[in-house]
């Protein structure tokens, strides 16, 4: 076998070669336009979702600021791992550069870190999920089953392993967010009794912790960055990748400003996380039922990310990887079937939307999307010294980058902890597994 998995002289009409040619075709059919579409439904879901409960303890103005500056720079910090995944096509996910930059000791942490990230968000999505049946079913049955039924459909979901045919369901996904944002910001405005107390600055008494949670919350917004890697794998013509992220960035920052901004503006300090528990009793029901799909495709999205990477490597060198024979299906159903169940769990020990956010972008998204991409502009996109006219310009921008990422890891993990550990002890929320909403 060569490294691909092909035979070292092939027969085409072999069965085993046949099945390696019909996996790579399968795979390899993902343009620009259609990485487009994944890359938005993928990225524009949950993180909209808790902007403006962020720019109600930040103000409108450092909201706005923050959502169109931390944008940007993800935008470029993206452009960075798209140009080491051309440059080192043997990078079939973002795990893989662990081992260009560290050796087998970078490959373990992060493999773990990537990992980690996936199943975190997929949690989210699996809270989420649960928050949006209890909201429009209205019930008191126990909440642990909202959250079983909410990981089933995420699993279901995430059968199909194939990015090109996860991207047609994305143009569902893509419409359920904006109807679903759109009606709230409707609803809110129609509500409004044009004396919202929203403020340009800072909420009173607002603490440091306070403050960076929220700032996560926005971070979390843009984190796409994980899965650009394994998106490109899939693409025919990677080096398309760019026009992708443009139109990725600029939708990306427009409709996130627009949300955290109009919402917050109609609803004021009392505005809720997820952002839909604020169209008001009624109108909540309905939002949340035209935001399933979005709840539900994006977060199989990430399922389908993370069991590629690790179905991927466990077969690096066997058929079994293209998922077509009987073997690759069953161990394929059994990989989607585990991370379904460890989000799920994720999901139950942290029960409050924005906390759980935060934890995950201090954590992972501080690293995977910002101060880890201009590390490998150091180490392995650099011509030349950082110090010499051509590049001086690129290093100070990546400078920059990292001195961001590595403030939102470290002020970020103590800010989230501290407030998740506050919360518990307040007893404002249910405790973990528990039947409690």
């Amino acid at each position: 076998m060569t490294a691909e998995g092909f035979p070292k002289d092939p027969d085409a009409s072999d069965p085993e070669t046949q099945h390696i040619l019909q996996g790579t075709a399968h795979f390899r059919r993902l343009g620009w336009k259609r990485l487009t579409i994944i890359s938005i439904v993928e990225a524009i879901a949950l993180g909209s979702l808790g902007l403006p409960s962020a720019f109600a303890a930040l103000g409108m103005v450092a909201g706005v600021i923050l959502t169109v500056g931390i944008g940007l720079v993800a935008m470029y910090a993206g452009y960075m791992i798209g140009q080491v995944k051309l440059k080192y096509p043997e990078v079939g996910h973002y795990a893989d550069v662990g081992r260009l930059l560290m050796g087998k000791w970078g490959s373990k942490v992060f493999i773990g870190s990537f990992v980690a990230l996936l199943v975190c968000v997929i949690g989210s999505h699996t809270l989420t999920g649960a928050i949006a049946f209890r909201t429009i079913i209205q019930t008191d049955s126990c909440s642990v089953i909202f959250s079983v039924v909410s990981a089933a459909i995420l699993m279901l979901l995430a059968i199909p392993p194939s990015f090109a045919e996860i991207a047609i369901l994305g143009y569902i996904d893509f419409a359920s967010i904006i109807i679903a944002i759109g009606v709230t910001m409707i609803a809110t405005g129609i509500q409004s009794t044009g004396t919202s107390d929203w403020s340009a600055w800072p909420k009173a008494g607002l603490s440091f912790s306070a403050a960076i949670v929220a700032t996560n919350n926005i971070v979390f917004a843009y984190s796409f960055a994980g899965c650009l890697p394994s998106f490109m794998e899939d693409m025919h013509t990677p080096e398309d990748y760019t026009k992708a992220m443009r139109w990725l960035g600029g939708v990306q920052i427009i409709i996130y400003t627009l949300t955290g901004s109009i919402i917050y503006a109609f609803v004021g300090q009392g505005v809720q996380s997820p952002a839909l528990l604020s169209a008001g009793p009624l109108l909540s029901r309905v939002v949340f039922g035209i935001a399933l799909p979005v709840i539900f495709i994006s977060g199989s999205i990430n399922t389908t990310v993370v069991c590629r990477y690790i179905h991927g490597k466990v077969y690096q060198k066997s058929i079994t990887r293209f998922i077509n024979t009987p073997k690759g299906w069953v161990s394929w159903l059994s990989l989607v079937l585990l991370v379904t169940v460890l989000a799920w769990v994720i999901a139950e020990a942290i029960p409050i939307f924005s906390d759980l956010l935060s934890i995950i972008s201090a954590l992972f998204v501080s690293g995977l999307s910002f101060y880890i991409p201009p590390v490998m502009w150091y180490f392995l996109l650099r011509e030349g010294a950082w110090y010499e006219k051509h590049n001086l310009k690129a290093a100070l921008c990546n400078a920059v980058v990292f001195v961001i990422g590595m403030i939102i890891f470290g002020c970020g993990t103590y800010a989230s902890i501290y407030e998740l550990v506050k919360e518990f002890r307040s007893g404002s929320v249910g405790k973990p597994f528990t039947c409690s909403a």
